[in-house]
């Protein structure tokens, strides 16, 4: 993002100087998960196309890519019908694949598709926020965590609970790929007045909440309160060019990976499926 983009965006912004009433706020944040459960009565399996590009963006999620000798564990958060699943499971057969999200409806979803064995996935219910994922998951035992398009539903107050709680579960060296919906992308900037909760927090006309992340956000919600290490953190923006109406506009996106930390009592795998034992202090940042 240049400056004269970032400048103008900013200006955007700054004319809208209203927030939607207090009793409003608070009902829309209290109800995300109602609201998101009528967003897939409405849309079914139908709204999003499956995620056949993630193991071009995250390296890891790639069958070649080695986590563990053992049968690698992902749990995805925020797994509406399973768009980003069915991929992932169809490309790495050694793969377990834990997969939640605060609509029962999707998570029904997913459990009625004919692709769905719990051999291979288990799909469950769970507001990240609120409902312990320790719970379901043992604590300690997942080697990735996908976050992709499910942080920027939850207020803003509410992301630190989520984060903590996937961390419990998160192993020593695992890891967690973030993908949202960043500052002064092109969706932010379409907002008209009467959406806007707080700075950066909008809702959508179905009641659903669509936050917008800047890299310093991100590195307060895992490296500050989460503690883990962070392994990039960066801004991906993508071009649509519409030459028939002569429109050119970005949409921009935050893309991370943060690690847990490694002791020297902790042990991860390396290239070669073997186990070694190291210290904080040898893990690079990449």
């Amino acid at each position: 993002m240049d400056e004269t983009f970032i400048a103008d965006a900013k200006d955007v912004l700054a004319k809208d100087t209203s927030v939607i009433p207090e009793f409003w706020q608070n009902k829309y944040k209290n109800e995300a998960s109602k609201n998101w459960d009528k967003f897939y009565n409405r849309n079914t399996t139908n709204f999003y196309k499956d995620r056949h590009w993630t193991d071009r963006e995250f390296e890891e999620l790639r069958p070649s890519h080695i986590f563990t000798e053992h049968k690698p564990v992902l749990l995805e958060i925020g797994c509406g019908v399973g768009n980003f699943v069915w991929p992932i499971l169809e490309r790495n057969p050694d793969i377990f694949v834990y997969a939640c999200d605060f609509s029962p409806r999707a998570v029904g979803f997913v459990q009625s598709n004919e692709n769905y064995t719990e051999s291979r996935c288990r799909a469950f219910v769970c507001d990240i926020t609120k409902d312990r994922l320790a719970d379901t998951i043992p604590p300690h035992s997942v080697d990735i965590v996908s976050a992709i398009f499910v942080f920027s539903a939850l207020p803003p107050e509410k992301q630190a609970d989520a984060v903590a709680n996937v961390i419990e579960i998160l192993k020593p060296g695992g890891r967690i790929l973030f993908r949202d919906y960043a500052l002064y992308d092109l969706a932010q900037l379409r907002f008209k007045s009467g959406h806007k909760l707080e700075d950066n927090l909008y809702v959508r006309q179905d009641g659903t909440l669509s936050y917008y992340f800047s890299k310093e956000r991100l590195r307060e919600l895992f490296v500050q309160h989460g503690g883990l290490v962070e392994i990039e953190n960066d801004y991906v923006v993508k071009k649509l060019i519409n030459a028939k109406l002569n429109i050119d506009s970005d949409r921009i996106f935050a893309q991370a990976k943060f690690q847990a930390p490694i002791t020297t009592t902790d042990s991860i795998d390396d290239s070669a499926g073997k186990t070694q034992s190291i210290d904080d202090s040898e893990v690079s940042v990449e």
